[in-house]
């Protein structure tokens, strides 16, 4: 299989369309596809710490991130990934037991590091209330990832936040006024395998301006309360990007990462669903988006970054 990258720091042309038949396949900074490593690593500024303990995660996510635990840590990281030559990096961490990231104490270190450093920068946001929204937006930040969980059953028991959706509403009206470029995440099947709420989930974007929208779905991991849970099928995440592409024809849709490993039904239902990006894809989609005739694309970052 011949793979195309383009040179660290080409920016793409976002032009992703079905109109257009293109398809963009993304590395990201974790993983490494036939030998090709990602250029967008992710950094999580509470290291390995998370208080709030979500049941499909218990912050196991976070242990094969770079730590950058203090404003001076994260600056010593940005120049070493600088040097490295990476695009950008995902700004990330553990949440707190209201599902809020300390991004407070690291703004002036971002703006500093974004005035810096040529790297683009990315945040998974959490829960905010609006100052926090505003200082994000204002520190430089790229663009901003958040989960949208569209029922209080999954908030209330996998992430252990009551009134959860009202919670997240609050933040994407404080994300919207700041302006900052926004990439939702629909989680797929995070209520123990089943849907529940993800529709919802989309309805709740209708009103908010999206750079692109991510899809991602559940990944039993050993040392979870969900290590033995099915996860969705293919055919449920088909379902809701079709849904999705009715709603928002318009906006650029991706299969994330996080997602079962080796089902590669997922991304080739996908790429019949109307799907715009896929990340690590499997040899079998591209083949089959040869077949169909699309015109290739491949970057080394998260599948949110144009």
């Amino acid at each position: 299989m011949i793979l195309w990258f383009p040179p660290f720091g080409l920016r793409l042309k976002n032009t992703m369309s079905k109109k257009t038949n293109q398809i963009t396949f993304y590395i990201p900074g974790m993983f490494t596809y036939f030998g090709e490593k990602g250029s967008y690593p992710s950094v999580s500024i509470t290291g390995r710490e998370c208080d709030l303990q979500c049941n499909h995660c218990k912050g196991t996510l976070l242990e094969s991130m770079i730590p950058a635990t203090s404003p001076a840590k994260l600056i010593e990281v940005f120049e070493m990934l600088s040097q490295k030559g990476v695009e950008g990096i995902l700004l990330t961490g553990g949440c707190s037991y209201m599902g809020k990231l300390p991004w407070k104490e690291y703004i002036p270190t971002i703006r500093y590091c974004k005035d810096h450093f040529p790297l683009l920068v990315s945040v998974h946001s959490g829960l905010l209330d609006h100052e926090t929204a505003i200082l994000l937006a204002n520190s430089g930040v790229d663009q901003a990832l958040i989960d949208i969980i569209g029922d209080d059953e999954t908030w209330s028991d996998v992430y252990h936040i009551d009134h959860g959706v009202e919670k997240l509403k609050e933040t994407l009206s404080y994300l919207k006024e700041s302006k900052i470029s926004l990439v939702p995440h629909i989680v797929v099947g995070l209520n123990y395998g089943k849907i529940s709420g993800e529709y919802r989930a989309l309805e709740l974007l209708l009103d908010i301006p999206m750079e692109a929208l991510v899809f991602v779905s559940l990944m039993p991991l050993t040392g979870t309360p969900m290590k033995e849970c099915k996860p969705p099928s293919a055919q449920d995440i088909s379902a809701l990007i079709r849904k999705a592409r009715a709603m928002f024809p318009d906006t650029v849709l991706s299969l994330g990462c996080a997602r079962e490993r080796g089902n590669h039904q997922i991304d080739l239902l996908a790429l019949e669903s109307g799907i715009d990006r896929i990340t690590i894809p499997s040899e079998e989609t591209v083949q089959k988006a040869k077949e169909l005739g699309y015109e290739i694309r491949w970057k080394k970052t998260c599948c949110s970054v144009p």
